[in-house]
């Protein structure tokens, strides 16, 4: 997958921002600054824990949004943000950490457990991949994706489609969001019709819809993945304490879930702080303590 470098594709504000933040050497007077990608609703989740549990220390807490991976990668081994809360470095952003790693610190793995997959309604009566090819039809000839510059999205485009000949059996990717997604297998939740879509776990909607992941037997997908935070190189230098919390945190499958649902479904868009403090009182021993100075 193709990446522009980010000076293209950022704008001059936050490019000034990094330097107003970093001239002098009093980095660590300034605002942290947490990237996350609207659509994805694990890096929103984890933004709003960090920022919660940050903001607890003592630290001024910024969020800069960005539209999609390739971007995010590029602002944080610029400088133009400081972590990215929540990354997919093994397999699905290799490439990125391929171009731009060496400007980048993984502060912490926080969950071992993460795949990509594609998937059908449960109801469907395939279990495979290599099943598709023979009625592309059934589906509409689509498979529904999710963002054009996602990675999920070069997986699939890359590896899934080329290895079982989707292609030339008829199938297509159409990429639009992950709310188009989303509203896609609902559709066809409620009204009976077939679809194969791109999924990732651990993601919410698997345990709100009927889904059924779809068996790799050809290993296009890889090896399951983990998911990280990452930071700019000199984060923990610069914020040391902020660094050792993070460096702490560890969700399993179950506790990610709770979380997510938490900020998606039982609070939503723009309530997102308020579903990180119900979450957080209703499991109070999942995050890490706070540092007994600051808590």
């Amino acid at each position: 997958m193709q990446i522009t470098r980010r000076s293209t594709l950022l704008g001059g504000g936050l490019a000034a921002l990094a330097l107003a933040g970093c001239s002098g050497g009093g980095a660590s007077d300034r605002p942290i600054r947490i990237g996350y990608i609207e659509s994805w609703t694990d890096t929103v989740s984890l933004a709003f824990v960090l920022k919660r549990q940050l903001e607890a220390m003592g630290h001024e807490v910024e969020f800069e949004t960005l539209g999609d991976a390739a971007l995010m990668y590029a602002a944080l081994a610029s400088g133009d943000i400081d972590i990215f809360s929540s990354a997919w470095p093994d397999v699905t952003h290799a490439s990125y950490m391929e171009e731009f790693g060496g400007d980048i610190e993984d502060l912490v793995t926080y969950n071992a457990g993460a795949m990509n997959m594609l998937a059908v309604l449960d109801r469907t009566d395939i279990t495979s991949i290599e099943e598709l090819a023979a009625d592309p039809g059934r589906f509409g000839g689509r498979i529904i994706g999710i963002e054009p510059g996602a990675g999920l999205t070069g997986m699939v485009t890359d590896a899934v489609i080329p290895e079982y000949g989707l292609a030339d059996a008829g199938l297509e990717l159409v990429t639009s969001s992950t709310a188009a997604m989303l509203a896609e297998l609902e559709s066809a939740t409620d009204s009976g019709e077939d679809v194969v879509v791109t999924l990732w776990k651990p993601f919410w909607a698997n345990q709100v819809y009927p889904v059924r992941q779809l068996e790799d037997p050809r290993g296009a997908f890889g090896e399951p993945e983990t998911m990280h935070v990452l930071g700019r190189t000199g984060f923990a230098e610069t914020w040391a304490d902020a660094a050792a919390y993070i460096g702490d945190l560890a969700l399993s499958d179950d506790q990610y879930a709770t979380l997510e649902d938490k900020v998606v479904n039982e609070f939503g868009e723009g309530q997102e702080a308020d579903a990180v403090e119900a979450w957080i009182e209703e499991n109070p021993d999942v995050l890490p303590p706070l540092p007994e100075t600051q808590g």
